[in-house]
């Protein structure tokens, strides 16, 4: 084999079939040898992990070949759009990593350029008005069986069409009166070839463009004549367009020639079990406060993710595993959970929180004495140092880690048992305090001082090691414990259920009461990322303060609910 196959050959492996069409492409010459991709959000809603799997296609399939990526909006529908979208959208490609530097480009800036396009298949004969309603438009376009009836306006004269959508565009006319159609084929095997609408009257102002227009152009006409006024080489989409792409390539047509067109590919879509991802219904979660909004931690939203404490490396992981293909598949969210937990563990720096509190008195530990420990960082990074932490004669630990009368294998706290507290002694059960209702309310212990971590006791081995708190230094914190917001695996399959109902009552709760170290008064700070020893891994909310610690649980320790469903 040459030199030059070798090299080639070498290249191409590991790539997706995107990127290597897009190889091949440029291989070829294609567009001059240029690469220009395109990630083209709606700004009517926040973007989920979805839209992820697309930016890291669009933008990272730019990166990797030398290209571009163009950042535009498609703002063709101003009754759903908010610049608060747009906004949200920025951030959310930001903080995954990515950048489109000059290239913000938004579909309402070719407004006048499809205006005059539409105008110009007016004039050759290639679009009409129609004044059918939509009902009557859906009924007349047939069946994928059956041919579709021509519309009664579709022979109007080129005068009369022009006339027409002018007045459409001046405001003559209500919303629904007219559409202005592409005169295709009424009796094409594909239904977008059916005379597909191209504009419609729309009389609400438009967050950039205010109230100059009154038509508005629909998605398959305008996607591609933006892709090709912006010089998008590549127009990278999911597979629900693949019907949609001899339309594209129709459209594109009017404008391009053999020195330079868009080519539209298309890839499988991102769907998780225990999770919707259609936009329309997480919007209505979201007006009808079944959430706390947009960023809810419990949403599938790149906002709500990264509020939750999701890194971004976490989910560019996720999206590299499950990969690209041109099938439609439903990945398990566990395998999102599992990348989460896998960063998390490298980047997570550890404390100790007690989150169902018992104390626990050390009755042969001095009354007034207070010991500094040293506690490691991360055990995952060599780099990471330690921190101090109180240790006193009264502390806190879990109830859970104490039972009077244990099972086999309990190799936590029990009368007469001995467990080490972790970075610091050996303790032994000696009794317990109980109120009037039986609960517990004290444990008492005695410890060896030959066995603080770091002395040559130390060594001396037992089979439980308990995470705990210092009583008279520990911080009171609130913990969000987020689970699943859907309990069926599937959501979009119950199609004889209301998906509201299908919501799990238990996504949410509210703890408490926790006691945390005092480090944590100081270093918590909004989307910090911390293991709570043997409790999981938490990140400060947003609403956080020094004085007020709340904390979003992003995850457990380990994937409890796959065990849980296969029971």
């Amino acid at each position: 084999m040459a030199e030059n196959e070798m090299e080639e050959t070498q290249e191409k492996k590991g790539l997706n079939f995107v990127e290597q069409m897009v190889y091949d492409d440029l291989q070829a010459g294609k567009n001059g040898g240029r690469l220009n991709t395109r990630f083209p959000p709606e700004p009517n809603g926040y973007l989920h992990i979805g839209h992820a799997k697309a930016i890291c296609m669009d933008f990272g399939v730019a990166e990797k070949f030398g290209g571009t990526c163009n950042l535009r909006f498609d703002d063709t529908n101003p009754v759903k759009e908010d610049v608060e979208y747009v906004d949200s959208i920025r951030e959310d490609i930001h903080w995954l990593g990515f950048d489109w530097g000059d290239r913000e480009y938004y579909a309402s800036d070719y407004f006048p350029q499809l205006y005059d396009l539409a105008v110009r298949m007016i004039k050759e004969g290639k679009a009409y008005v129609d004044d059918q309603t939509s009902e009557q438009i859906a009924q007349q376009k047939g069946t994928p069986t059956t041919p579709g009836v021509e519309s009664p306006y579709r022979s109007r004269s080129v005068e009369e069409n022009l006339d027409l959508f002018h007045r459409m565009n001046a405001g003559e006319f209500d919303e629904g009166a007219r559409v202005l159609r592409a005169k295709i084929d009424m009796t094409s095997d594909n239904m977008h070839f059916r005379d597909p609408i191209m504009y419609r009257i729309i009389k609400h102002p438009h967050h950039r463009t205010g109230t100059k227009w009154n038509v508005y152009p629909m998605y398959d006409f305008a996607h591609g004549q933006s892709d090709y006024f912006e010089g998008v080489t590549h127009s990278i989409c999911t597979l629900e367009f693949v019907p949609h792409r001899p339309l594209y390539e129709y459209f594109v047509k009017e404008l391009a020639d053999e020195t330079y067109c868009p080519r539209q590919i298309e890839f499988n879509r991102l769907n998780l079990t225990y999770t919707v991802m259609s936009k329309r219904k997480l919007l209505q979660l979201v007006k009808e406060g079944l959430v706390a909004g947009w960023d809810d931690p419990r949403m599938p939203t790149i906002s709500g993710m990264r509020r939750r404490g999701f890194t971004p490396r976490s989910i560019r992981n996720f999206i590299d595993k499950i990969g690209y293909t041109k099938y439609e598949a439903l990945n398990s969210v566990s395998l999102l959970e599992h990348a989460v937990r896998e960063d998390l563990n490298a980047v997570s720096t550890r404390v100790m929180a007690v989150v169902n509190p018992v104390k626990l008195i050390i009755a042969n530990y001095p009354e007034d004495k207070v010991e500094m420990v040293d506690m490691e960082n991360n055990p995952e990074d060599p780099t990471a140092g330690t921190h101090s932490m109180p240790f006193s004669r009264e502390i806190y630990i879990e109830r859970e880690d104490f039972m009077e009368n244990p099972p086999k294998k309990f190799f936590r706290l029990a009368p007469e048992g001995e467990v080490r507290l972790k970075g610091a002694y050996i303790v032994k059960c000696t009794g317990v305090k109980k109120n009037e209702n039986g609960d517990i309310e004290e444990i008492y212990c005695t410890y060896d001082p030959d066995t603080r971590s770091g002395l040559p006791g130390s060594m001396r081995k037992v089979k439980g090691t308990l995470h705990w708190v210092s009583a008279r230094h520990a911080i009171d914190a609130t913990a969000r414990m987020y689970d699943r917001l859907f309990d069926v695996e599937n959501p979009a399959a119950e199609t004889d259920k209301d998906f509201r109902e299908l919501l799990n009552p238990d996504s949410l709760k509210v703890v408490t009461g926790i006691k945390v170290e005092p480090y944590l008064a100081e270093n918590a700070r909004p989307l910090e990322h911390f293991q709570f020893q043997r409790v999981g891994y938490f990140t400060p909310d947003k609403e956080s303060t020094a004085d007020n610690l709340i904390f979003n649980r992003t995850i457990a320790l380990k994937d409890s609910w796959e065990k849980a469903q296969k029971k």
